[in-house]
């Protein structure tokens, strides 16, 4: 069964907002069983959402309609779905105007005569009443199709769809099963890793596919499984993860995002009760950021210290000038020093150090851009490592992140 989603405002067009309804409900689709087929952002135009509406139900089971649900005169998406269908004639619900009139009554908010807008239905649709909000939800059923119409407002729309939408779907049509496994991996790119598990990919059953999600430093591969009965296709699917897990043993993190490099380090450190501190400079603390973002930090993770000037590596980590006048503070010597410094002064069994050129500039010294180093420290040794992480800046700050939190993973392990 196939869905599509259309969002209708000028706002998403040009920027201001994102749009972040289309991935919610595609989500909680994926949950039932329901196939996301398409998602389209359209302008607040007449002609442009009778021509979208048009097009979705070629294509399309349900089709999810969000936002121009408003009272002014800018929100035209009530009317013009009422010429999609034929003209149809705009029928009052009384019902509306005195959920309405409660609830502004609740907040001091007075109540105009443009509120009445807001209870005037297409009379082929069926009342969703909105319990959070002025703008009801519409249900259409009309030559196969579903068309719904629910207002933008995020947390309406949600409500909406959690108590109408979704129960109505599941009642209405006879929806297969659709299972995902996703397997995190680090430290190798996304054609290295096709290559690796090109057999596998080739004989994979057809009611699973692979799709391979990179990022920095990560990719995810990512096992879809769809089929009419779930307890085959969970075991199906549960036998192709252990086997592609055996193929990428070495780069593998773990399963479903719950297992981020962050996550592992985590429960590795919790688990020897051991701990750990960061030096950062060029990433200016995101490291130290990246490690409390899972829960339970506390128990390993120290602390940081953002030690972007020269005087702070000095002061802070001990870092000798004598060593940057003769390496510069771009070095392979200073990196080690700062992690010696934040091992010290933190009194952990663990440190991460990182210093580099992210550019645009070098800072007055002979570095490229792009030059990073990374020193991991522990009670017994100093690991540097040196990287050349091209530009533009976001992109070398954020693979000396994850490259730290490989290296550190690789060492923990």
């Amino acid at each position: 069964m196939n869905a599509e989603i259309v969002t209708i405002g000028d706002e998403i067009l040009i920027g201001q907002i994102v749009d972040t309804n289309s991935q919610w409900i595609a989500q909680q689709f994926n949950k039932i069983g329901v196939s996301v087929f398409q998602i389209t952002s359209i302008q607040d135009d007449k002609e442009h959402i009778l021509t979208t509406l048009k097009e979705a139900q070629e294509r399309a089971d349900v089709v999810i309609i969000t936002g121009g649900l408003g009272p002014t005169k800018d929100d035209i998406t009530k009317k013009t779905l009422a010429e999609y269908f034929d003209h149809d004639e705009m029928i009052e619900y009384p019902e509306v105007i005195a959920h309405i009139k409660r609830m502004f009554k609740r907040f001091n908010i007075p109540f105009k005569p443009i509120q009445n807008q807001q209870a005037l239905l297409p009379s082929k649709a069926t009342l969703l009443m909105n319990h959070f909000g002025t703008a009801p939800g519409m249900w259409f059923h009309e030559n196969n199709t579903v068309f719904v119409s629910l207002p933008g407002v995020p947390y309406e729309m949600k409500a909406l769809m959690k108590g109408e939408v979704l129960p109505r779907i599941q009642k209405q049509f006879k929806l297969p099963f659709i299972l995902h496994k996703t397997l995190m991996t680090y430290g190798q790119g996304e054609s290295t890793i096709a290559e690796r598990i090109e057999h596998f990919e080739d004989t994979l059953p057809t009611s699973i596919k692979l799709a391979y999600l990179p990022s920095f430093g990560r990719v995810r591969l990512r096992l879809t499984a769809k089929g009419p009965e779930k307890e085959p296709l969970e075991t199906l699917l549960h036998m192709k993860v252990e086997e592609l897990k055996g193929l990428v043993s070495d780069i593998y993190v773990g399963l479903d995002d719950n297992n981020s490099l962050e996550k592992s380090i985590g429960q590795i450190l919790a688990k020897k009760g051991k701990t750990i501190a960061t030096a950062e400079s060029l990433t200016g603390g995101k490291i130290g950021s990246n490690i409390v973002s899972n829960p339970g930090s506390s128990v390993y993770f120290k602390g940081g210290i953002v030690a972007y000037h020269r005087q702070l590596k000095e002061e802070l980590l001990n870092v000798s000038p004598e060593t940057i006048d003769k390496h510069t503070t771009v070095s392979e010597e200073v990196a080690r020093e700062m992690a010696l410094g934040a091992l010290n002064r933190f009194q952990t069994d663990y440190s991460i150090a990182v210093t580099g050129n992210a550019g645009p500039s070098t800072d007055n010294n002979d570095k490229t851009v792009g030059l990073v180093y990374i020193a991991i420290a522990s009670t017994e040794k100093v690991d540097c490592h040196e990287f050349n992480f091209g530009q533009p800046r976001e992109k070398v700050i954020n693979k000396t992140v994850n490259k730290s939190l490989e290296l550190l993973l690789k060492e923990l392990r």
